[in-house]
């Protein structure tokens, strides 16, 4: 199905970015605001995008969705479902008003990352809206610029600091004909580290995984058969086990009074030293910690381990919410960043001061 495209609020959305540029202004670029707390709290003028909706182009047989950025994101995914398909990384949407363009800009995917993929590996086109008002288009499956960067992908997790997302185009996948939950006993999460990393040699049709207090959760997708075969396999108790809980952060471990730590490493890293309530996700990659911790102290800790540790929600003002930055690649944060908005209007320090 195909929509002609009405540029109205295109236009609109121009003339307002002009106008703040030319009068020294700064931009928050606001949705459906469902993914607001992630990153650092900023003072600039509101400008919702949500209007700026409507699908542009879907022939399920292609396998690609473009939308503009305002689409609900509930709404797409149940446009998707109607032809037994779905976004292969598993956005979250964290609220009845979550966009298409606040879950490329802020990069979050849910269980089946770490099997099927991120948001980047499934975007192949980006129409956004720069800090000059200019528009540009970055598409097709490797269009890239001069210094090797595929554009399009850029947009994914940059929190709306390089501009406004107003389409996106993303590959789609097929819905598993059978998807199965079984539930092992692992009393440590180094137990339960080792396990699931050990799973890797063998190709079990594993979509996700869990571990918390104790007990480890494989979900597996595919064939009827393929999952009978697996399951008899793998051993373990089949369970009824909501997976949309994880994915929404709607489990008593996400207590939203108590600040929560999101750490990414190495899937096969050890356990980490950290004394709070812990729960694992994406075959180790993923590890949440409950409670007030000490940012720095992990992030010293886990120097040179590949770790990033992010101070996802409810910490103190002033810890810096992401990991920092090598210099190298904050002067690359920077170049991007002066390229596609020169004036520094767009989201001002929602992930580093002067991005």
């Amino acid at each position: 199905m195909a929509e002609i495209v009405d540029l109205s609020i295109e236009d609109e959305l121009k003339a307002q970015v002009r106008a703040v540029a030319a009068g020294g202004g700064q931009i928050e670029i606001i949705g459906g605001g469902s993914k607001r707390f992630y990153g650092e709290t900023i003072e600039a003028l509101p400008i919702d995008v949500s209007a700026h909706s409507g699908v542009v182009d879907y022939d399920p047989a292609e396998l690609v969705i473009t939308l503009r950025a305002g689409c609900g994101l509930a709404d797409v995914q149940s446009l998707l479902a109607g032809q037994r398909q779905m976004f292969g990384f598993e956005p979250p949407l964290f609220g009845a008003e979550s966009t298409i363009g606040g879950m490329v800009a802020a990069g979050i995917a849910g269980p089946r990352r770490a099997f099927a993929g991120g948001i980047r590996d499934f975007v192949l086109g980006v129409k956004m809206l720069d800090g000059r008002g200019q528009v540009l288009n970055f598409g097709g499956r490797v269009i890239k610029n001069v210094a090797g960067f595929d554009l399009a992908r850029v947009m994914v997790g940059s929190q709306g600091t390089l501009g406004v997302i107003l389409e996106v185009s993303i590959r789609v996948v097929p819905i598993p004909e059978a998807e199965t939950t079984l539930d092992f006993e692992h009393k440590s999460a180094g137990e339960h580290i080792r396990w699931i990393n050990g799973l890797g040699s063998h190709p079990w049709p594993i979509s996700a995984s869990q571990w918390a207090a104790g007990q480890s959760r494989l979900r597996l997708s595919g064939s009827e058969q393929g999952l009978r075969e697996a399951s008899s396999q793998l051993g373990g108790e089949q369970i009824d086990y909501a997976w949309d809980d994880l994915r929404e952060q709607r489990l008593e471990f996400f207590d939203p009074d108590q600040p929560l730590t999101r750490i990414t490493l190495p899937p096969a890293h050890a356990d980490l030293p950290i004394d709070l309530p812990q729960l694992i996700e994406w075959g180790g990659a993923l590890r949440w910690f409950s409670g007030a911790g000490n940012i720095a102290d992990m992030r010293a800790g886990l120097e040179g381990a590949g770790a990033s540790v992010c101070a996802y929600r409810g910490h103190d003002a002033g810890v810096g919410v992401f990991h920092p930055l090598p210099e190298p690649m904050l002067r690359l944060h920077r170049s991007l960043k002066s390229s596609f908005d020169p004036a520094g209007i767009f989201n001002p320090g929602k992930i580093y001061p002067g991005l």
